[in-house]
């Protein structure tokens, strides 16, 4: 009996073996085929350049949907459709402008309204400057300190965490709620420290919300080097003014599209992968990182099984989402018509990090499925990525996670990404080819693991 035993041990031993074998061939078919004839580059080049800035419910995201579904139609996928979604309509209006007066001097400092944000009176607004780190010490301060002035939100990204999305967690809400808490206290204004562990003059944007029964006051980010000179003559001159003036304004609602590209599964069509970046973008530049680079790299993952002849078993989606930016109203719509449709997304993909060089993938799951995917890590390993364990997903794929469905975030190496986070260098000549390649490859590598996972 031991003797019939033993051979049929072996088999089953061996079968994993031979099956990772397999996986190891495929995954170097990918990570060659994409490095030496990947399309994502000079899609994002043509994102980039010939769409450009393409804020939610601007022409320029108008132009994104078309190139998004001309582009995944031209490589002839089973399916390419459109979501309508209603998305808000936020407007910059005139270049904003920002001085400080210190004593006879006048001195230029860069700023952006932050998205959301009210403009200023068309004189733009002149006043004293109160400087905090933090809600705490604002309402220490008290409204008969604050009534009147601007706030000025000065708390850096602390440089000690290794991983800057942690820094930037621990520094955005001034960004988020700094206006409506200075508005509580009777200030006319907020100024908040950009979100940037660099010194720079690039201010950067972002969302801000206002909270309710508030009067709603004009706030802006302020470079990094801005702050670090407007601190500094702070502690010279208490009694310094600022200057500041913007025009942004807030429209109504515009239709608009999350756009979708599938390859139907052979096998389990009716359960769906998912990958997917934001389609907009901030208005100040291109959007190459945040996240030209994911929508392209989405595309990619399903042009190179498709040129490959690799046929995915269950389907899969690449998803250009709508408005994750200032509103994530492409991922609310894509999860609600998701639920409508009774579709079952088994795993959903998110790259939202940057075009980097790649590093891992981050699992929101139970400890099953974080623990299966960890599985893959000697198959992966050889391409760099070496970090796979719990983490996050993304905004636009986390309405999901209601439904069931195991949330996976791509992880880009994170040192250089807040550099360019919603700030106007943000241009296509701030992408490596290769890192953006690799990172397409790893996403594919990812799909195929995962896509025969429940043989």
């Amino acid at each position: 009996m031991k003797k019939l035993l033993l051979p049929i041990l072996l088999v089953f031993l061996a079968f994993p073996l031979f099956a990772q074998q397999k996986d190891s061939v495929l995954i170097r078919r990918v990570f060659n085929e994409i490095l030496a004839r990947g399309k994502s580059y000079e899609w994002l080049r043509q994102l980039t350049t010939q769409v450009g800035p393409r804020l939610s419910g601007s022409p320029g995201a108008q132009k994104a949907v078309d190139w998004g579904k001309k582009t995944m139609e031209a490589e002839g996928f089973d399916r390419v459709f459109l979501q309508e979604v209603m998305v808000p309509h936020w407007v910059r209006g005139d270049k904003e402008r920002a001085w400080i007066r210190h004593g006879k001097d006048k001195i230029d400092v860069p700023v952006a309204a932050l998205g959301g944000s009210v403009g200023t009176p068309a004189e733009g607004i002149t006043a004293g400057v109160i400087e905090v780190k933090n809600f705490q010490e604002l309402r220490a301060l008290g409204r008969e300190k604050v009534a009147g002035k601007i706030v000025f939100f000065n708390r850096p990204m602390d440089p000690t965490k290794l991983n800057t999305f942690e820094a930037y967690a621990g520094a955005v809400d001034q960004r988020g709620g700094g206006a409506t808490e200075a508005s509580k206290l009777g200030a006319v204004g907020a100024i908040v420290r950009s979100m940037n562990p660099s010194l720079d003059d690039f201010p950067h944007t972002g969302s801000m919300r206002y909270g309710p029964g508030v009067p709603l006051i004009p706030a802006a980010a302020i470079s990094t080097k801005g702050a670090e000179r407007l601190s500094a003559l702070l502690k010279q001159n208490p009694a310094l003014q600022f200057y500041f003036k913007q025009s942004c304004e807030t429209l109504d609602d515009v239709l608009s599209y999350n756009v979708v590209g599938e390859i139907k599964g052979s096998e389990k069509p009716n359960e769906i992968i998912l990958v997917g970046g934001h389609l907009d973008s901030w208005d100040l530049a291109q959007g190459a990182h945040d996240d030209g680079a994911g929508c392209v790299q989405s595309i990619e993952v399903l042009r190179t099984l498709k040129v490959l002849g690799i046929r995915p078993r269950h389907t899969l989606r690449a998803v250009l989402f709508m408005n994750e930016e200032n509103g994530t109203r492409g991922g609310i719509k894509y999860a609600d018509l998701a639920k409508q449709n009774n579709e079952t997304h088994v795993y959903a993909i998110e790259s939202d990090n940057g075009g980097f060089t790649p590093r891992g993938f981050g699992i929101v799951g139970n400890d099953a499925q974080v623990a299966a995917l960890q599985r893959f890590s000697p198959l992966l390993a050889p391409y760099g990525l070496h970090e796979i364990g719990r983490g996050s997903g993304g905004a636009d794929i986390g309405p999901l996670a209601p439904l069931g469905t195991v949330l996976v975030g791509f992880k880009p190496d994170s040192q250089r990404y807040f550099d360019y986070h919603h700030a106007a260098n943000d241009r296509f000549e701030a992408i490596s080819e290769r890192e953006l390649k690799l990172g397409a490859a790893s996403m594919a590598a990812l799909v195929i693991l995962l896509d025969g996972l429940d043989k």
